[in-house]
Formats: structure tokens, C-alpha cells, sequence
């Protein structure tokens, strides 16, 4: 078996290293969200609204789509060469656009410094390496916390620039800011070349075509799925939320750009705490939570800010007469008084009042004047109904920043699944699962507003943050619920639950029979000797959890399946069996999954054995019974 990697000081120096270096760059990412606006704004640039929107998003967009590559150059010459490269190249475009004086150079520039986005894919690849699996959800949470430079963008940019502009009687010196970013990032790429340490994941040998490999597969796409609901469209909201409340709830732009700062900023320093919930409770069972919690908020703030009037209940003349009095409040019909509601002075609720759900006022409107001969029956006033809802700033600002949060943990539960499923290639997969959360930034903001032009409702947003996490959410469980499904003859109390969860009570283990058999003779043998190593960890699990003995069983039974596989395998050529490929597949799968959770076992904590022990019983055991019976089947057909 590979030797575990180890934490050690360097580790730990390592990840800080990619930590600053991540936020220094996310900051730089996100430069073009003030100085844009702030240029357009003072008119020193004749900018439309296009012009605007592509300036914005060309960055986002060049730092998505180069994930890939910059993941794929992490994994074959490892990340201190690479991210080193990064922050000096992308300096240059930062000071160039310091002499930007047309909308193509601007573009140009933020072309060339919009590659800082791709420092994700390049810290995520190179601080995996350094960990082993039990701990790299926390590792790379605590990395991920450096979106955080979103937040210092947003805050210290525009007070920047009023100080270099003098409050805007000098606006060329608008040119100083870009010169300090590019100085900061040289100073970054100095700190990481002299301090930092290379290393790689193994895979530096394989060819370009086998480190694309893994995207074949449909869990990459899955897990880009979430990444563009957690990492996307936080991007956007970043952008996106300071026109929202200065449109929905009329402040100002500063006050707006606060807001804002308060959504960006929790939702990348909690994500080294999504990175923990991981590795202790399993990214999967994080991620539930996390897209649960998206749908509630995002329905939550999808009631937009409303007034409906509808026809409500009337008052009609019990008796025939005459009207003698009509006021507000009463109508009086011969020697009747007919009592009615008055309309409230308040047309709308205001920020005053925290209304977490619409309301309704009715009133009534009399239909009727003094003098006049009424029937009876006939209507005397009409009822009038207005149901009204305007969320409270603060109640709205409250949720927003939850779900920034949210979706913070969540960045971190993406990640955690990378390197479980795909640990030699963590820059490939990661770099392209940042692509799909990347251009989730940039092409939310103009689904947004092609929403707001059609509906007319600053919710639509969420509207469109309610179906993208639905979707999500039902993807997942369909895979999960598919995994689960398994042979009716799988005698298991577990035969319908992927692993265990914690607090978990395994069931006896089945025992060998002869309607479990491939059809050969050594094949079988080799089955019962697995399923005999099983059983005597669960012994060892049983009678006490002690770890110095539940390690070396463990270990056995790996490598007893490692060796079983191979000699599978090679008999599987042998007979020429035409789903060799997807067999090979399914045993480095099972594979994987039995190292990832020997590594999610320190320190003898049960929930995580139990897990082990249902992993085999389910996964394991039900591969033989449904996958390694078709090989037996077509070897009996041959003959």
C-alpha cells in the first residue's frame, strides 16, 4: 500500500504560503469591480453600459477557462514553479493597465491580469499534496478562505482611490492604484519562490491525453454543478448585490459596497470551517446541508417587494331604506348601523417594520350616498384587500450573508470530494471544476439582468439561485439513492444505504454461498478468502475497537482485494472478456474509496469503522455479486 503522507511543519508552511498568495491574487481578480465603476463614474472614460459589462467580466472569464490548463502544469512540474510564474506575468498586465488610455488596452489588460483567477486550481492542486486525505477537506478550507480578498477589494479600493485622486480632484492618479498591485504581486511572488517548497502528485510522467482522463467522468461535471451554485454565484453576488440594494432598498453606493463586503467576507473565511465539518462528518452529508440551506434562503428572499389589491368581503343592507349618514366608518340605512374598517393612513410597509412574510390590510369603500333608496341585499360598501410585502433591509441583509456563508462551506465540501475520488489528479479535476464554478461569475450577472429586463423583479435572481440549487440537490440524491440499489440477493441490513453515517449500527455479516459463485473455481476461492478477512474485522470492530488491531486486518483485507483484482483481471484477458476497461474502472474505484476511508479512521473513532465495515459489506460484496457474475457468465457461455 502507499505510504501515507504525513503533516508536518512544511505542510502547514506550505498552506499558508498558498493562502496569502490565493487572497493576494482574488483581490487583484476583483480590481476591475471598483476601479471600472469608479472611472465610468467620474467620466474619465466614455464607458456605456457594454463597454462596462465586458470589463468586468473579461477578468472572470480568463481566470475561469485557464483553470484547466494551470491545474494540469501544477500536477506535472508542481506548484512552486507555477504559482511563482503566476504572480510575476500577471504583474505586468496590472502595471500596463496603469497606461491604459482606450477601452481595447483596458481590455487587453484585464485580459492579462484576469490569469490571477486561475491561482485556485494551482493552490488547491499544490496544497493537496501536501496532506494526507484524512485531513485535506481543513486544508483546503483554510486555503479557499482566501476569497477573502474579494472583501478587501471591495472595501480598500474605493478609499484608495479617493485618497490617490484627492477626492477626485486629480483623478489621472487613478493610474497609482494599478502600480501597487502589480507591486504587490511581485512582492507575493518573491515571498513564494524564496520560501516555498516543490512538490508533485506522481503523475508528472503521464501524458497529456491521461491527465484528461478522469473528465470523462460524469461525477466531474456533477461536482462542477455544485461549484458553479457555490463558487459562481458568489462571484456574481459579489458584483451583482450593490445595484441590487441600491435599486430594491435605496441607499447609498457606499452603504451598498458595505453590504456587499459583508456578503463576500464570511463566506471565504467559514470556508476552512466547511473544510472541517468535512473531514469529520464526510463531504457528502455537508454538501446535503449545504444545498438544503441554499433552496430555504434563496425561497426565503424570492418574494419580491409587492402591492396587490384584490376585491375582499362587502358590507350589503339587511333591510330596504334610506341612506341617512356615510363616513369612514359607518353607514347608517334607516334606523340601521352597518360598522365599517377604515383604510389604514400606511399604503406600504417600510424598513421599519421587519416582515418576514407578506401581510394584508382590508378596508372597506362605500358604495353609497346620502339620500339614496336602498334594497335589500344590495351592496352598501365594498370590500377592499391589499396584500403587501417589503422585506426589511437588515432582515434581507441578514439572509443574504447567511447564504453567502452557506455557500462558503459548501466551496470547501466540493473540494473535499476532489481528492477522494481522484487523488493523483486533484490539479485536472480541480482546475476544471473551478472552470465551471469560474464561468459561473461570469455568466450569472448577465443571466441576471437578462431576467430583471424580462420579469421586471430584482428577485428573479433568486429565482434563478432557487432552480440552479434544486437542480443540484436532485442530481445528487439521484446518484446517491443509485448507489444504494444493489442485487435482491444481497443479504444485508444495509443492501439499501450507501456508507454508514454516524451513530450507525452494522448488521451480521452475510455469510459465503454457493449462488455468490462466478463459475471458477480459483476466482470463488479467492472471494471466500475476502470475505473471511471481512469477517474478522468486524471481530476486531465488535470486540472492542481496539485500532492496533483493526489497522493490520484492514490493511490485510485491501491487499488482499488489491491482489485479487489483479489476478481477476488477468483472468478476465485471459477469456477474453469484452468489459475488461469498465471492470478495471470499478476495481480502481473500490480502490480509492478503501484507501479514503482508511485514512478517515484515526484514532479508532467508530462511526468511521462502522463506515469501513458497511462499505465493505454493501460496495464490495455487492460488486462481486453484481459485476463479477457477468464475467462468470460469459465464461461459461465460451465454453
Amino acid at each position: 500500500m502507499t505510504k501515507e503522507r504525513q503533516v508536518t511543519a512544511t505542510s502547514h508552511k506550505i498552506l499558508a504560503l498558498n493562502t496569502l498568495a490565493f487572497t493576494v491574487c482574488f483581490a487583484a481578480w476583483m480590481l476591475n469591480g471598483v476601479l471600472v465603476t469608479f472611472l465610468s463614474g467620474n467620466q474619465v472614460f466614455d464607458w456605456g453600459p457594454v463597454e462596462i459589462g465586458w470589463l468586468l467580466g473579461i477578468p472572470i472569464l480568463t481566470g475561469s477557462i485557464f483553470r484547466l490548463p494551470a491545474g494540469m502544469l501544477t500536477d506535472r512540474f508542481g506548484g512552486k514553479p507555477v504559482f511563482s510564474a503566476l504572480l510575476f506575468l500577471t504583474a505586468i498586465p496590472l502595471y500596463l493597465l496603469s497606461h491604459a488610455d482606450s477601452f481595447i488596452a483596458f481590455a487587453l489588460c484585464s485580459f492579462g491580469f484576469g490569469m490571477t483567477g486561475v491561482s485556485f486550481s494551482i493552490g488547491i492542486a499544490f496544497s493537496s499534496v501536501w496532506y494526507p486525505r484524512k485531513n485535506q477537506g481543513t486544508a483546503l478550507g483554510i486555503f479557499g478562505a482566501g476569497n477573502a480578498g474579494a472583501a478587501g477589494t471591495t472595501l480598500l479600493a474605493p478609499t484608495a482611490l479617493n485618497w490617490l485622486t484627492s477626492n477626485g480632484d486629480n483623478l489621472e492618479a487613478w493610474r497609482t492604484l494599478p502600480v501597487c498591485y502589480a507591486g504587490m504581486m511581485v512582492v507575493m511572488g518573491l515571498i513564494f519562490i524564496i520560501f516555498s517548497k516543490n512538490r508533485k502528485p506522481g503523475t508528472e510522467k503521464k501524458s497529456t491525453r491521461e491527465l484528461l482522463e478522469p473528465l470523462k467522468q460524469v461525477r466531474v461535471w456533477r461536482f462542477g454543478l455544485y461549484y458553479f451554485l457555490v463558487f459562481g454565484c458568489f462571484v456574481a453576488f459579489s458584483q451583482w448585490l450593490v445595484p441590487y440594494f441600491v435599486n430594491v432598498y435605496q441607499v447609498t453606493l457606499v452603504t451598498a459596497g458595505v453590504l456587499a463586503a459583508l456578503f463576500s467576507f464570511p463566506s471565504g473565511v467559514i470556508r476552512a470551517f466547511g473544510g472541517w465539518l468535512s473531514d469529520k462528518f464526510g463531504a457528502r452529508v455537508v454538501m446535503y446541508w449545504v444545498l438544503g440551506g441554499s433552496i430555504t434562503v434563496s425561497l426565503m428572499v424570492t418574494i419580491p417587494k409587492m402591492e396587490i389589491v384584490s376585491p375582499g368581503r362587502g358590507v350589503t343592507a339587511q333591510e330596504p331604506g334610506l341612506v341617512q349618514e356615510v363616513t369612514g366608518t359607518s353607514i347608517v340605512v334607516g334606523q340601521a348601523r352597518y360598522e365599517l374598517t377604515e383604510k389604514p393612513d400606511v399604503t406600504l410597509v417600510g424598513d421599519d417594520q421587519a416582515l418576514v412574510l407578506p401581510t394584508k390590510d382590508a378596508w372597506h369603500e362605500p358604495m353609497v350616498e346620502v339620500g339614496e333608496n336602498v334594497e335589500r341585499k344590495q351592496l352598501l360598501a365594498k370590500g377592499v384587500t391589499r396584500i403587501y410585502f417589503q422585506a426589511n433591509l437588515w432582515v434581507f441583509a441578514v439572509l443574504v450573508i447567511a447564504l453567502g456563508s452557506i455557500w462558503g462551506i459548501g466551496k470547501a465540501a466540493v473540494y473535499k470530494h476532489i481528492p477522494e475520488y481522484f487523488p493523483d489528479e486533484v490539479g485536472v479535476v480541480g482546475g476544471m471544476v473551478g472552470v465551471l464554478g469560474g464561468l459561473g461569475g461570469f455568466f450569472c450577472p448577465i443571466i441576471f439582468g437578462y431576467l430583471l429586463e424580462w420579469t421586471g423583479l430584482w428577485t428573479s435572481c433568486w429565482m434563478f439561485m432557487l432552480a440552479v440549487s434544486v437542480t443540484a440537490l436532485a442530481w445528487m440524491h439521484r446518484v446517491v439513492a443509485k448507489m444504494t440499489t444493489y442485487p435482491d440477493s444481497f443479504e444485508s441490513k444495509y443492501a439499501t444505504q450507501s456508507r454508514a453515517l454516524p451513530g450507525d449500527v452494522l448488521s451480521p455479516l452475510m455469510k459465503w454461498s454457493g449462488e455468490y459463485s462466478v463459475g471458477d473455481a480459483d476466482m470463488d476461492r479467492q472471494h471466500q478468502e475476502l470475505i473471511g478477512l471481512i469477517k474478522d474485522l468486524e471481530e476486531v470492530v465488535e470486540k472492542g475497537r481496539n485500532r492496533d488491531q483493526f489497522y493490520p486486518v484492514l490493511d490485510s483485507v485491501i491487499e488482499c482485494a488489491r491482489t485479487h483484482f489483479g489476478a481477476e483481471e488477468a483472468h478476465m484477458r485471459e477469456i477474453g472478456y469484452p468489459d475488461l476497461t469498465e471492470h478495471q474502472g470499478a476495481h480502481a474505484q473500490l480502490l480509492r474509496e478503501m484507501h479514503s476511508l482508511r485514512d478517515e479512521a484515526p484514532d479508532g473513532d467508530r462511526a468511521v469503522m462502522d463506515r469501513l465495515l458497511v462499505f465493505l459489506q454493501s460496495r464490495l460484496l455487492g460488486h462481486i455479486i453484481g459485476i463479477d457474475s457477468r464475467y462468470g457468465t460469459y465464461s461459461l457461455s465460451r465454453a
